[in-house]
């Protein structure tokens, strides 16, 4: 539903666009078929990106222990709790200019650090002792963490402050405040790119280059690679496992901070619940893609968000959850290991 009212934000800003009487479009503020289907388009990318930023949390976390994270959704959730706060603390609603820019990064780069440090915690209270158990006893292990965030969460939506509408509704969903305008920033052809859209690629697309440089080029992404293929040959090469897996849950739940940042900035609104929405469609994006596989995350968000967009514009909203499931029913049927997944034989 969110991204449902998103998608008819950016139909509104394109038909504002078209009634303020710009050069290149009809005064009529009618929408064409082929505008409705470019911004939902879009909106789609937009919300897709953000899905596979966090979709790379699971799978780097899956490629590592082969765990699914399930309190990965939730972890972001406690995110955009803590930016809202750090919002209505500072005041950052009302900063404009240089100062808006240089707190709007502050809150980007806080939110990560929170949710690095979060997960990492998580990793090291709850999924270290159980590492030599079964895998599912990790895999409970993180449904009991996913609930006790969504508690957090839910105490955390009683703050006495105003971005919390005074604590007198926790569990009521929060309106999270326009740091950037919706308005447009820019026009290609018929298609209104709007500033936040341009927000999310301008937060993205780095991060994900960073990630790859990263994985690649460096000590610790060569020593990620080397636990994720063999942890036990990993260890007699003189590699610390648990630092580097302490590291892949802090720069998994980092990424998930960034994205949850831009993710209630274009939706504007959060709640306690949020984390379960999140975490399924990134989730699905993992598994899609190929769950271990970085690029493969990327491609299944941008598939989710394409697909959810168009069911909300053309089918409706209430149909998009079954036809995503659909999608991701029929392609691991003809391809059980993902779009981008390698198929590789079964450790018993």
């Amino acid at each position: 539903m969110l991204r449902a009212a998103a998608a008819a934000d950016q139909l509104a800003i394109l038909a504002l666009a078209r009634a303020d009487s710009l050069p290149a479009f009809a005064s009529d503020g009618v929408l064409s078929s082929s505008e409705v289907f470019s911004q939902q388009l879009v909106t789609g990318l937009s919300n897709g990106m953000i899905i596979a930023l966090i979709a790379i949390g699971y799978t780097m976390v899956y490629g590592i222990v082969e765990l699914i994270n399930f309190a990965h959704g939730d972890l972001c959730m406690l995110g955009a709790f803590f930016a809202l706060t750090a919002v209505g603390a500072f005041a950052l609603e009302g900063a404009g200019g240089a100062g808006g820019t240089a707190g709007l990064v502050a809150l980007l780069l806080a939110t990560a650090a929170f949710c690095g440090a979060l997960n990492w915690s998580i990793n090291r209270l709850a999924y270290r002792p159980l590492r030599s158990a079964s895998k599912l006893s990790l895999l409970v292990s993180a449904i009991g963490a996913s609930f006790v965030l969504v508690n957090l969460g839910l105490f955390w939506g009683g703050l006495p402050m105003e971005v919390f509408a005074g604590g007198t509704s926790a569990a009521a969903p929060k309106a999270f405040p326009a740091l950037v305008e919706p308005k447009p920033a820019f026009t290609v052809g018929d298609v209104i790119v709007s500033r936040p859209d341009v927000l999310v690629l301008a937060v993205t697309v780095p991060l994900m280059l960073a990630l790859t440089w990263l994985v690649r080029f460096t000590k610790l992404g060569k020593a990620m690679r080397a636990v994720a293929q063999n942890p036990t040959a990993a260890s007699l090469m003189g590699i610390d496992v648990e630092r580097v897996i302490g590291a892949t849950f802090f720069i998994g739940g980092a990424l998930g901070g960034f994205a949850t940042v831009v993710y209630s900035i274009y939706n504007q609104t959060v709640g306690f619940q949020m984390g379960y929405r999140m975490g399924m469609d990134a989730f699905i994006a993992a598994v899609l893609g190929g769950i271990g596989n970085l690029p493969g995350a990327v491609l299944g968000g941008l598939v989710i968000g394409v697909v959810r967009a168009m069911s909300d514009g053309y089918v409706e909203a209430r149909w998009t959850n079954a036809i995503v499931f659909g999608l991701l029913i029929l392609i691991l049927v003809f391809r059980p290991s993902g779009l981008l997944g390698a198929k590789l034989r079964e450790k018993v």
